[in-house]
């Protein structure tokens, strides 16, 4: 028999711990790990299994501070160097985990498994090119190796190739039946291509693998929206939520759910885990000034609103300022340069600041999106008094005069926005945006309906160009009046749009323009709809000047395109027997 702590002794337990592990046996082989470490603190071996056996249980903090003490004893260690790469990702590290990758290669040259962990890294980095030139490089070395014909279907999907993502995952399934992270990978790639039914079924495959998956959960629950099905999809976050109580990604979809069935109360404070979320927390303003969320008397204080996200956003919230003043504070507001004419008289505001320039002094900071929090906002006492943004009188008159002397009195006037904003560099935006805009072409039904004469409020050199195409062959089109030439900011089409009768367009800032200014605006809304426009509803109790025309099923603009061009046609003959009379 060994003497305890003997190299022998020592020995015997880092088998028995290793063939514990390879059973499957983790609790006893981690019990057997500590015991030699509690006899060899710096045993290497010992370490760097343990460091492995924390990753395999999904304790990542732990398994990383293991790993880093076996590196210390030695350094050299290629595959120790990847486990900790492997980690790190898993973290959302992916700096220092594209570093390790970068060592364990530089250790051991064509290292599959390091070429695989670099690949994530840079993923997450956003970084797709590389990622997936990183991916295909393993490959070559290694074809059958599942994990990274699974990743590189993430990399795909960054880079907008649905379809060659699930083909990518069709490959790592082929190879691992039951590969839960490839199954849901490949849901997310049938979801970019707008089919849900396909994508649940996926996820249901992924989720057979593995019950405790917290991601399928969640990305169901978004497979669920895109069927118009919330209450499911809540049942999913929450079954997510209890595998993984602090998955700031789950919390956000959840918060945008709650949003769209109504629930502002339970919506708006889900949606302080927006600032947890790796996207959007570098944003987060840090202030020596606390942040104010409704608990604290604001009678003679200073408070700085300012600007987050789109300029969407901050026209719908900017609502709120008139609030807080009432509450007794000297607002402060900060916003996009675009929006800063436009928004010069708002009411309440006593100081306007543009984003970039130096700010006063203030006792408190609040972020816009987060007032509807703090002032306790529900459905019934949603601030719609509008108008609560308004048109520069000269700038009006010089608009009302060039339409007075361009299109007959009688015409209707309408505005129209088919696209919202193009972010490709963001995946999840990239999905919003191509499922919330069309191209001008599709709007021919619309502008063939006679008796308006329509305005162009599309800016941007691509919306001239689809214009310039259509009117090549579409008659009606080339009546379209484009002076988007003369909109240098939101104050200039807020003179255009004061002159219009009427305003239709997809979900995008001029749609919250229109509205804030109480021009009747008409809204052409996905199934999937931003929680702004909540569910089943024509109207919006944010804006009463809207009308909310909805799909039936996801990507069927054809339905609300016919609805729209319908009631347009309504309205030239109604306005027509009113003139008659």
């Amino acid at each position: 028999m060994s003497k305890p702590g003997s190299p022998r002794h020592i020995d015997t337990l880092l088998r028995e711990a290793v063939e514990l592990q390879q059973n499957g046996a983790l609790a006893e082989a981690e019990t057997v790990y500590r015991e030699i470490l509690a006899l060899r603190p710096r045993h290497f071996d010992a370490l760097q299994l343990l460091g492995a056996l924390s990753l395999q249980s999904r304790r990542y903090e732990e398994g990383i501070a293991l790993l880093e003490r076996a590196l210390e004893i030695d350094p050299r260690q290629a595959a120790v160097h990847s486990n900790l790469s492997f980690a790190l990702n898993a973290i959302g590290r992916h700096d220092r985990a594209l570093a390790e990758a970068n060592r364990a290669i530089a250790l051991k040259n064509g290292f599959v498994d390091a070429l695989n962990n670099r690949g994530v890294a840079l993923a997450g980095l956003d970084r797709p090119e590389e990622a997936l030139a990183g991916f295909e490089k393993a490959l070559a070395a290694k074809p059958e190796f599942p994990e990274a014909w699974s990743n590189r279907s993430c990399a795909l999907r960054d880079l907008g190739l649905a379809d060659a993502a699930v083909a990518s995952c069709d490959r790592a399934i082929a190879l691992r039946p039951g590969y839960a992270e490839a199954w849901s990978n490949r849901a997310n790639a049938l979801s970019d291509l707008n089919r849900p039914l396909d994508a649940q079924a996926s996820y249901e495959r992924a989720l057979a693998a593995s019950s405790q998956f917290a991601d399928a959960w969640n990305n169901l629950g978004l497979t669920f929206v895109d069927m118009n099905r919330h209450a499911d999809a809540l049942a999913c976050y929450e079954r997510a939520l209890a595998l993984e109580p602090e998955s700031a990604e789950t919390h956000w979809n959840r918060a945008l759910c709650l949003l769209q069935m109504g629930d502002l109360a339970a919506g708006f404070a889900e949606y302080e885990w927006r600032w947890r979320r790796r996207r959007i927390a570098p944003s987060r303003r840090a202030f020596d000034a606390p942040l104010w969320l409704g608990d604290t008397p604001l009678t003679g204080k200073k408070i700085l609103l300012h600007a987050e996200q789109g300029l969407g956003d901050t026209l719908q919230f900017c609502r709120y300022a008139a609030l807080v003043a009432r509450l007794g504070a000297h607002v402060v507001l900060e916003v996009q340069p675009e929006l800063a004419r436009l928004l010069t008289n708002l009411e309440g505001v006593a100081e306007l600041a543009t984003a970039g320039e130096a700010l006063p002094a203030f006792d408190y900071h609040c972020p816009l999106l987060s007032l509807p929090l703090a002032l306790r906002t529900v459905v019934t006492t949603v601030p719609a008094d509008t108008p609560y943004l308004f048109a520069q009188a000269q700038a009006s008159a010089h608009w009302r005069t060039r339409i007075e002397q361009a299109v007959p009195r009688s015409a209707l006037k309408v505005g129209l926005v088919w696209a919202g904003g193009h972010r490709p560099h963001v995946p999840e935006l990239r999905k919003n945006d191509a499922r919330r805009s069309m191209s001008v072409d599709r709007f021919a039904p619309i502008i063939e309906v006679p008796g308006v004469q329509f305005f162009s409020l599309q800016k941007g050199a691509k919306a001239e160009q689809q214009l310039g195409a259509m009117r090549e062959h579409n008659e009606a089109s080339r009546r379209v009046i484009d002076w988007t030439e003369a909109l240098t900011d939101f104050a200039d089409t807020a003179a255009l749009v004061d002159n219009l009768d009427l305003v239709i367009s997809v979900d995008t800032s001029t749609a919250h323009l229109a509205g804030a200014m109480n021009k009747p605006v008409w809204i052409l809304n996905r199934l999937d709809t931003c929680w702004r426009w909540m569910l089943g509803r024509e109207d919006s109790p944010w804006y009463p000047s809207a009308r909310l025309f909805r799909q039936p099923a996801l990507g069927d603009w054809d339905s609300v395109i016919e609805a729209i061009a319908r009631a347009l046609s309504s309205l030239v003959k109604t306005r027509a027997s009113e003139a008659s009379r």
